[in-house]
C-alpha cells in the first residue's frame, strides 16, 4: 500500500466504501463503470492511465470475507471481478521455461490448475493467502502446447519447468469464487 494512502487511512478512518464503480475484466483490464455501465449491467469504459492503473495495482487487496478492492486513499472501492482476482498472462521464454505474469506485473507460481466446464484455465498459487488466477484467453494456444487434455477435456496435465507436471482438475466455473473464497461482486451483496 502507499505511504499517501496509509497517511489519508490515519487521517479519515471512517469513509465509507463504494461498490459497483470499478470492474477487473476477464482478461485483466481495470475498467471505469458510470452509472449507466452498471445499470444496463455493462463492463464499462478501460482505463487506460498509466500512473492511474499502477496505483490501482499498488494498492488492491483483499478483505476478510474475500471481497477485493482498490484503497483509494482513505475509500475502498470495492472491486467487480470479470472471474477471478487476478487474471495472468502465459509467456515462453527463449530457454523454453514458461512465466505467469499477474494484471499488476506480478510473477505468479503454479501450484494447481483447474479446467473450468467453459473452457477457461484457473491457477492457484500456494501463496498465503491463496491467490487465483484466470489464464487470459490469448494466451490458450501457448498452454495448449504444453499441456495433455483428456479425451473429455475434465482432466490431464500441464508440464510445467524443470519437469513438474500439474494435474488438470475440473471445476464449475459457477463455483470458482465459492471454492476459492472470494465474492465475484460485492454490489451483488449490499
Amino acid at each position: 500500500m502507499d505511504d499517501i494512502v496509509r497517511q489519508a487511512l490515519a487521517k479519515w478512518p471512517n469513509v465509507p466504501g463504494c461498490t459497483g464503480w470499478l470492474m477487473l475484466d476477464r482478461r485483466g483490464n481495470w475498467r471505469m463503470r458510470d452509472e449507466a455501465a452498471q445499470a444496463s449491467g455493462l463492463p464499462g469504459e478501460p482505463i487506460r492511465h498509466e500512473a492511474l492503473l499502477g496505483f490501482i495495482n499498488r494498492n488492491y487487496d483483499a478483505d476478510e470475507h474475500g471481497q477485493w478492492f482498490f484503497q483509494n486513499g482513505p475509500q475502498r472501492v470495492y472491486v467487480e471481478l470479470g472471474y477471478t482476482p487476478w487474471v495472468v498472462r502465459l509467456s515462453l521464454d527463449a530457454a523454453g521455461a514458461l512465466s505467469l505474469t499477474d494484471q499488476a506485473g506480478g510473477a505468479f507460481e503454479p501450484s494447481a490448475v483447474f479446467v473450468d466446464d467453459e473452457g477457461g484455465i484457473v491457477f492457484v498459487e500456494g501463496s498465503a493467502p491463496t491467490r487465483v488466477a484466470v489464464l487470459h484467453d490469448h494466451d490458450l494456444e501457448i498452454f495448449a502446447d504444453h499441456a495433455t487434455l483428456t479425451e473429455d477435456s475434465t482432466g490431464g496435465e500441464l508440464r510445467w519447468n524443470n519437469g513438474l507436471v500439474l494435474p488438470l482438475q475440473p471445476v464449475r466455473r459457477a463455483e470458482v469464487a465459492a471454492r476459492f473464497g472470494f465474492v465475484a461482486s460485492p454490489a451483488a451483496r449490499v
